[in-house]
This record gives C-alpha cells, structure tokens and sequence, in this order.
C-alpha cells in the first residue's frame, strides 16, 4: 500500500515531471500542474543567475555562492579526477570561490562558496559549530525504515577513530519496495546519511558502497538506476551571525528519482516554500 505524510513542509518535495530528451538549462526542472516553482529573493537582487559551465548558480551576494551540484562531480580533484568543482571555480571565475563544506562525488544538489577567505573563514565555522545552519537532504532508500520518524545516533568510524554522528530523517512516502525520506544532519562525517541508513537495514538506492548490491543491479536492468539517490535539497543559514544575511535555498530533485517515486508521488500537490536569502547585494535565479 502506498502511504505519504500529509502536509509536509520541512522540504518543498519538489517533484520533476517526466522530460522529454530535447537539453534543457541546468536550473530548469518541470513541476507538477499547479505549483509555481519557488523563487529565490535577496532585498537589492536582480533576478538574474549565473552558470559555472554545467552548474547553476542558485544564489550570489557579496560573501557567497550556493551551486547546485550534479551527480558524478568531486567536489575536489585529485590524483586520476578529471573534471572537479574547484577547478571549473578556478577556471571560470576571478579570484576563485573558495569551498566552504563538502558533498560526496555522487550526491547531487546544494553546496556553498565563499568569494573569499574571510567568509570562508566565517562560513566554515557556522558549519562546523551547527549554529543554526541546516542541511537537509532527500533520499530514496530500499524498503520502509523500523520508524517514520527517528533519529539515528551512531558513532561511525572515520580513519580509524569513532566519531559521534547523528541523523534525523522523516519517511515522506512510500511502498512495501521504496521510501521516500526527509534526511537532516546533526553532524557531519563522512557518508553519514549513507552509513546511517544502512545500519538500520535501509540503504539507499544506488550506493554501490554501502547499499544492497543485488538489488542495485536487479533496478540497473528495470528501472535505469545508474547514480546515488541521495539530494542535497535544501541549505538554511540565520541571519544572526554577524555577515548581514540570511539563506534559505531549496533545488529540485533531479530527473532520476523519477522511476522511483513516480508511484507513491503525493494525489494532493506539496506546499511550496519560497527559497529565499536576505542581505545586500543579493543577485538570484528565477
């Protein structure tokens, strides 16, 4: 039986419709009937977005840049990395934006730069101090987890060294096969959604690391399943903390998820918040 949450708003569930094959632009993403895309403002902004070749520029002003990220991309380069974030940052803009936290290579959707060391500097800090900055992520995991609604303290082994690590996640929607899941972090260790959501018996779909390696195959040949099913989908940051703004951005599920979710997608339409970041010199995307 499929179920969903009624009413959710921790996250906008931003649902794509089927594309056709035809490119479209790298911040363009299909909607369901009736629901206006959210638009992200900034007191003083010019709704106008930048692209750093394949990626979409969600947000700038003075300080900061909030990218969404493809699936696939490393945040860093390295030995045998091609193609990475902080090169095409290099190669693209002057001076280079500098990174402020990480994503995995294959998870997709929000990361933030700073335009220099002192918001780096600053920015780090929130991050690494919790201090009101929120990541939260969706994620399609195999089966239905023990809880609809938990949170997972789990001391994960990080080079050798326990570290504390804590996840919340809410199941959204779901079937006897897949869910839906609102994942936020308490903490920040490496693959924490990832390893978390294994220790409980539900990987998430495409992990070829921690995941269900046969059924990863088994969707590969039925379904197309080719990339991790884990979103960054949307970053908050207060405005209390000293730089003169505030951040809530959100970014769309990518087109993948689709197979996936297509058959417990919510009959009633999800509220859509309104992505937005207050400060001055805000410059947004549509």
């Amino acid at each position: 039986m499929v179920s969903c949450i009624s009413g959710v708003s921790l996250l906008s569930l931003c649902y794509c419709e089927e594309r056709s094959n035809e490119a479209r632009p790298a911040h363009s993403s299909m909607w369901p009937a009736g629901v206006t895309p959210p638009r992200q403002e900034a007191n003083g902004g010019n709704k106008e977005g930048k692209k750093v070749k394949s990626l979409a520029v969600l947000f700038e002003n003075h300080a900061c840049m909030v990218l969404n990220k493809p699936a696939g991309l490393p945040v860093q380069g390295g030995a045998r990395v091609g193609a990475s974030l902080d090169r095409i940052l290099q190669e693209q803009w002057s001076p280079r934006p500098l990174l402020v936290h990480r994503l995995d290579k294959d998870t997709s959707g929000l990361i933030l730069v700073a335009k220099n060391r002192e918001a780096a500097a600053r920015l780090s800090r929130l991050f690494t101090q919790h201090r009101g900055v929120s990541k939260q992520y969706l994620a399609v995991c195999a089966g239905r987890p023990p809880k609809d609604s938990d949170l997972i303290r789990s001391a994960l082994t990080i080079g050798g060294t326990e570290k504390y690590a804590e996840t919340r996640y809410t199941r959204l929607c779901g079937d006897a096969d897949f869910s839906l899941l609102a994942v936020e972090l308490g903490t920040g260790r490496m693959h924490q959604i990832r390893r978390h959501l294994a220790q409980i018996g539900n990987p998430i779909l495409g992990d070829d690391k921690y995941g269900r390696f046969a059924l990863n195959k088994e969707l590969r040949k039925s379904r197309g399943l080719t990339k991790l099913l884990l979103h960054a989908s949307r970053l908050i940051i207060p405005g209390k903390h000293g730089m003169g703004f505030s951040l809530d951005t959100s970014a769309p599920l990518p087109d993948y998820f689709e197979p996936f979710i297509r058959s417990f997608r919510p009959s009633y339409e999800p509220p859509v918040p309104e992505a937005r970041g207050r400060g001055a010199e805000g410059k947004v995307a549509k």
